[in-house]
């Protein structure tokens, strides 16, 4: 088509090897490659021949008196900053893999857009090359889409060397929060089908997520199948022991822990299974076929696990719309990576640390009369793991290591407590009791004598808090502070 290529070195030399003519830039600029290939285009007869405005006479002109060429188009492939980190070279390897020449020939081109077309994806090659072919130029719809994509490809290369650095040397919050995400798909929808949805991924995400989960089988995952895979990942992540997680809209409605995975599903599901009806399920075990001809009994649109046996797979691919996600590694507490936590907000973004304060019988501090039994303590460090993952205000009842009640999200916590009883599926007397936050008032612990509640953790720090103790004295239940609140908004 008449069009002459200028080329650094590497591309040159392919690009000469394979036949096409080819001028090297060094011949350009006429100055040699140099500092082991650092600096290369960083030259005025390379800028200035893709800024000068082609509407601006005195442009032209200054060029033209430097016996410089414009440059009508930019092709460039950043040097892979993203696949050198993730293939775990080491750091100094990483700081080469950081394009300076690439990215200023990108936005020189993108500002001069109207007269320069920029090309960072060879996604973007048949489209071009289709156009060129048909119209011998570039419309100007395609050079602001072609602008448009620039300014996105150097944006994400920039928040992804400022997101390795700050988790290499950062401390506290940065002043500024670029956040490099990657397009994963188009969702059928968001929250409802009136709204437009995508999912994005970190390309840097470690350890046990969604956005590194691999969909065996089932149709398309859905925004609200991703919140709440998203939140059973993170509740099963908290058991070394065989749990399953019934979740349904952002909430458990059923866990155990148990000998064996199988049964772990079993008695999660029977927590409530009004509620499970199109559920997602996770599990911190493989799913073999005894667990697989459990959940095929049911509805369920998900299940996540590290694995699925053969068999399990060929029994539950039977539900065409069933979608299975493979995990690919174990699922436990060792295998969670802490990142922040982000919240859009309009205007605005919250951004949190992940921070998980240690729970244990060692930190408990017992300040009811009654001392709780062993028994007692290990349900109440079973109800606090699930506790916290339950929107506020929460409240659930435990027995040994199941879930018997779950009473979320509501504005006063006693009514959390009678919901708790209400949802449960057996009798309550026996279970004990975690809240989320402390008790302001007597009632919520009077409401759990009235189920038979005979042991509670909550984090305590309350004006009443002796109110609270007294109410816990006259039932002749135990009660421990764990000193730390476990909001989830």
């Amino acid at each position: 088509m008449g069009i002459k290529i200028i080329s650094t070195g590497g591309t040159y030399q392919l690009l000469k090897k394979s036949g096409v003519e080819v001028e090297e830039v060094s011949e350009v600029t006429g100055f040699p490659e140099m500092l082991d290939g650092r600096v290369k285009t960083l030259h005025p007869n390379v800028h200035a021949g893709i800024l000068a405005r082609r509407d601006m006479p005195g442009h032209m002109a200054a060029i033209k008196e430097r016996g410089i060429e414009p440059i009508d188009m930019v092709v460039i492939n950043l040097y892979p900053f993203k696949e050198t980190v993730l293939k775990g070279s080491d750091f100094e390897d990483i700081v080469e893999n950081i394009d300076i020449g690439g990215p200023s020939m990108i936005r020189a081109a993108a500002k001069n857009y109207k007269s320069v077309a920029v090309v960072t994806s060879p996604a973007q090659y048949p489209s071009v090359l289709d156009q060129l072919r048909s119209k011998g130029e570039l419309d100007a719809g395609t050079l602001s889409k072609l602008m448009t994509q620039a300014f996105l490809v150097t944006a994400e290369y920039d928040a992804m060397i400022a997101d390795c650095m700050q988790k290499r040397f950062g401390e506290g919050f940065p002043d500024s929060f670029p956040i490099p995400i990657e397009k994963v798909m188009d969702l059928r929808y968001g929250e409802n089908p009136n709204q437009k949805a995508a999912f994005y991924r970190d390309p840097f995400t470690a350890g046990n997520t969604v956005a590194k989960m691999k969909q065996l089988h089932g149709k398309e995952l859905s925004y609200n199948n991703i919140l709440d895979m998203d939140k059973a990942l993170d509740i099963v992540m908290d058991f070394d022991k065989p749990t399953a997680v019934v979740m349904k809209h952002t909430n458990p409605c059923g866990l155990a822990s148990a000998d064996t995975i199988s049964e772990a599903f079993v008695t999660a599901y029977a927590v409530d299974p009004m509620s499970a009806f199109g559920c997602v399920i996770a599990l911190n075990r493989d799913c073999d076929i005894d667990t697989a001809e459990g959940i095929a009994e049911y509805f369920v649109e998900v299940v996540i696990a590290p694995d699925f046996s053969p068999e399990a797979y060929d029994k539950l691919s039977k539900k065409k719309n069933i979608r299975l996600m493979r995990v690919g590694s174990p699922i436990g507490p060792s295998h969670r990576e802490r990142e922040f936590k982000m919240k859009k907000v309009q205007g605005g973004m919250l951004v949190q640390t992940d921070e998980d304060v240690t729970v244990d019988r060692n930190n408990l501090k017992i300040i009811s009369e009654r001392a709780p039994t062993e028994e007692e303590i290990d349900a109440m460090l079973f109800a606090w793991k699930l506790v916290k993952h339950v929107t506020s205000n929460s409240v659930v009842y435990v027995k040994g290591e199941r879930a018997v009640g779950i009473g979320a999200g509501q504005m006063s916590r006693v009514d959390s407590a009678k919901i708790a009883t209400m949802k449960a599926n057996e009798p309550t007397e026996g279970c004990v009791m975690a809240s989320d936050a402390f008790f302001p008032f007597r009632d919520g612990v009077d409401e759990a004598a009235k189920a038979g509640v005979t042991a509670i953790i909550q984090p305590g720090g309350s004006i009443r808090d002796q109110e609270v103790i007294d109410a816990v004295n006259e039932h002749g239940m135990a009660m421990v502070f764990t000193g730390c609140r476990v909001f989830r908004h």
